[in-house]
């Protein structure tokens, strides 16, 4: 081959290829590593050879591929179509950690679940987490419930705006810190007052990015707040964490106690084997502020108790139907914030109950394993 490539030829031909993600082209993206490495050939029959290092966001970039194929195409229009091309890819973002390596700073996972929606499970996750950091336990509280998040307004935190931080080569989302607990939820990246039209792919890619692409650093307690029913929301968190254990949300009356049971078989499949930690009766009876001695079972008697004797698990807590709860999470000032109150005590002792029962269960059982399933 007659024509000698320079660097600047190299250059000049990248010069022309458009990256999508910046709508400029590879040089004035600053995507160019080094000086492009330019080799002669040695002997007859060899050709001239062309190094690339470009450097991208990051390993799942969507434009990575379509960028690399239309680098080489353009260095062989530019420089000779014999020239051979080799290009490498860095990234300024170091990859996510893979399933089983997430979150290596946090003991215990707790799934708060429930079979069905309005049993108050959003209001037992808030007030579970700041009663446990109100015990001294370093806590992160995630709200996984994509289409309805509720815990920025549960927190008082709807305007908060939680900002990247560069952690160990690695752009991370730092979660919003209130009440002693690190708390993410989908509900700080999308308008409150508009639908969240996503497909379950797009739900479950976000649900990944708030948990392995978050600092959630050192916690004792990683708490799940997760919607209800069994749904792809549930299969992801299956597949991607190991949780220690699940705590199931009902109210004591048989249509509720009903889908608590699906919630417990979910669990309890053979497949996905994460140990039940105990049942918590919500609403259990309605005590009046004016009569506070006074309950009214108005959702039935004791379902919930029945339920767990059944089942063979514990009964972490009944918590009373008391208008306060219901005030101080449209608040933002959750009831566990308040220990000198009977509904501010009644989610401390659950707290130390779920304490009991993770120390009991960590003791006892193996570690969960990840659900490998399609």
């Amino acid at each position: 081959m007659e024509n000698v490539i320079y660097p600047k030829m190299v250059m000049d031909a990248l010069a022309t290829v458009t990256y999508a993600g910046t709508k400029k082209n590879v040089v004035e993206s600053g995507m160019v590593a080094d000086t492009p490495a330019v080799a002669a050939p040695q002997k007859d029959g060899e050709n001239w050879k062309v190094k690339v290092v470009l450097e991208f966001p990051r390993d799942t970039d969507p434009f990575l591929k379509s960028t690399v194929k239309a680098a080489e195409a353009a260095i062989k229009y530019h420089c000779g179509k014999e020239v051979e091309v080799e290009i490498e890819t860095e990234f300024k973002s170091k990859p996510r950690p893979e399933v089983g390596e997430m979150l290596p700073g946090v003991k215990n996972i707790i799934a708060v679940s429930s079979g069905k929606g309005g049993v108050g499970k959003s209001t037992v996750s808030a007030n579970l987490a700041i009663a446990l950091a109100r015990l001294g336990y370093k806590v992160g509280l995630l709200d996984t419930d994509i289409f309805g998040p509720s815990m920025p307004k549960m927190f008082n935190v709807e305007d908060e705006q939680p900002y990247a931080v560069k952690k160990d080569g690695r752009d991370l989302i730092c979660p919003i810190e209130k009440y002693g607990v690190k708390l993410l939820s989908i509900g700080f990246f999308v308008s409150p007052n508009t639908a969240t039209l996503w497909r379950g792919g797009m739900a479950t890619s976000a649900l990944k990015q708030l948990i392995a692409d978050a600092d959630w650093g050192e916690l004792d307690y990683f708490i799940l707040d997760t919607p209800p029913g069994t749904s792809d929301i549930h299969l992801t968190l299956l597949q991607t964490l190991p949780i220690t254990g699940a705590v199931i949300v009902s109210t004591p009356q048989q249509v509720a106690l009903a889908d608590a049971r699906k919630g417990i078989d979910m669990y309890r499949n053979e497949k996905v084997n994460v140990p039940i930690l105990g049942l918590i009766e919500n609403m259990a009876w309605f005590t009046p502020a004016e009569l506070p001695e006074n309950k009214y079972y108005i959702f039935g008697k004791e379902g919930c108790k029945q339920l767990a004797e059944e089942m063979q698990v514990p009964l972490l807590a009944q918590i009373p139907l008391v208008q306060s709860i219901c005030d101080n999470g449209d608040a933002g000032t959750p009831a566990a914030l308040s220990s000198d109150t009977s509904t501010g005590l009644a989610f401390i002792n659950l707290a130390q109950s779920v304490v009991t029962v993770v120390n009991r269960r960590n003791k006892e059982k193996p570690a969960t394993k990840i659900v490998g399933m399609k």
